[in-house]
């Protein structure tokens, strides 16, 4: 089992940025991807980016020049740095962590752009 904790959601102005970090506890494999995605109100989960144990990064097209994916290993940890916010970007943003066949989600965290 894996336990992911998502951390650094909240209340933004349109333009701001904020940093999301998901920390990975419990059974964890040395080689697995961390990734994001977020669901708005209404709409389905979308995927925005994932990065994996060697470093290579994918990123959904709605996420690419904005948000930026980041992981430090030592401590089993994932970042999305996201700039440039717009009320759009209101959702909540889910970490995943996958190694096949296994796939685990943190709990969510909520992230509102809002004046």
């Amino acid at each position: 089992q894996v336990q992911l904790v998502e951390s650094g959601g909240g209340l933004v102005q349109p333009g701001g940025s904020l940093r999301l970090s998901c920390v990975a506890s419990g059974s964890i494999f040395s080689i697995y991807a961390m990734g994001w995605y977020r669901q708005a109100p209404g709409k389905q989960r979308e995927f925005l980016a994932a990065i994996h144990s060697g470093g290579s990064t994918n990123y959904a097209d709605s996420a690419k020049g904005r948000f930026t994916i980041s992981r430090n290993n030592t401590k089993n940890t994932s970042f999305l740095q996201m700039n440039s916010l717009k009320p759009e970007d209101t959702a909540v943003y889910y970490c995943n962590y996958q190694r096949a066949p296994y796939s685990y989600w943190g709990q969510g965290i909520q992230v509102t752009v809002s004046s």
